[in-house]
């Protein structure tokens, strides 16, 4: 089959057909597929619910090292998977993943093994529309501003880390790693002040900034399907899950891949 690519929504997202991810991928399907990452920044794979978790890992490791969470725990017999399941204050905001690292994660897959009836979507959003959107005035300011990125109480409480150790200094606005179109690189759960200035002095600012990166028309929403996998590129995207279900109802095994120092 060829590899299509069929967008969902004007700012970013795409679901893709053609490619059977419990094989190898060749170099050129790879290829194929890395420029539709690129290009649409967002893309689904429907109907892999047949994949095991050792060919979910294979796939994801054809896109780079992976990545294990620093803090949160893996299904058992696999380090490198996380289940999402309960929508979450962490979740339900938008937020880049683990910002609070030195490298925050180069892309998240997530594959549905149990979704509700209807409810519990993801929503996404294009940062790199986020800032070109600003003025030139507001662009100007934030070329020169870093913020501070902090984890979460869980990190520290219960599992012993430092402050030092989940916490990260990253420019406001960020190049991507491949491409070096900028993005506004800002979210809710982790960014806490810039740098040199104080929360109080911050906050009215980064309120400002969360509220542009996720303006509707920056943004497409998934709804999910058993089988569906789902990959984001970390450095141009924000999401959120829609907290409209109640407890138990999804089961989403996610995969990250390591990243590198924003700049």
């Amino acid at each position: 089959m060829t590899i299509e690519a069929t967008r969902d929504a004007g700012a970013l997202g795409a679901y893709v057909s053609g490619v059977d991810l419990s094989a190898p991928l060749d170099d050129a399907s790879f290829e194929e597929l890395h420029s539709l990452f690129l290009t649409h920044h967002v893309l689904c794979f429907r109907d892999q619910g047949s994949l095991t978790p050792e060919e979910q890992l294979a796939f994801a490791a054809r896109w780079g090292p992976i990545a294990v969470h620093p803090y949160v725990s893996s299904i058992e017999g696999y380090p490198a998977i996380m289940e999402v399941y309960d929508p979450h204050p962490i979740t339900v905001a938008w937020h880049q993943d683990t910002t609070h690292m030195k490298a925050p994660p180069r892309m998240t897959m997530l594959l549905a093994r149990r979704v509700p009836d209807y409810g519990g979507d993801t929503m996404f959003a294009n940062q790199h529309l986020a800032y070109e959107e600003l003025s030139v005035g507001m662009q100007r300011l934030l070329e020169g501003l870093s913020a501070v990125h902090k984890g979460t109480e869980l990190a520290t409480k219960e599992k012993g880390l430092s402050i030092p150790e989940v916490s990260a200094l990253h420019p406001v606005v960020r190049r991507h790693p491949e491409t070096g179109r900028p993005a506004l690189y800002v979210n809710a759960d982790y960014t806490k002040h810039f740098e040199d200035m104080n929360e109080e002095e911050s906050l009215p600012l980064l309120e400002y900034l969360y509220a542009a990166c996720s303006r509707p028309r920056y943004t497409w929403r998934h709804h999910w399907r058993v089988g569906d996998l789902l990959m984001w590129d970390n450095a141009s995207v924000q999401h959120c899950v829609v907290d409209d279900v109640q407890k138990g109802q999804r089961s989403l095994h996610r995969v990250v891949i390591e990243g590198i120092a924003p700049i």
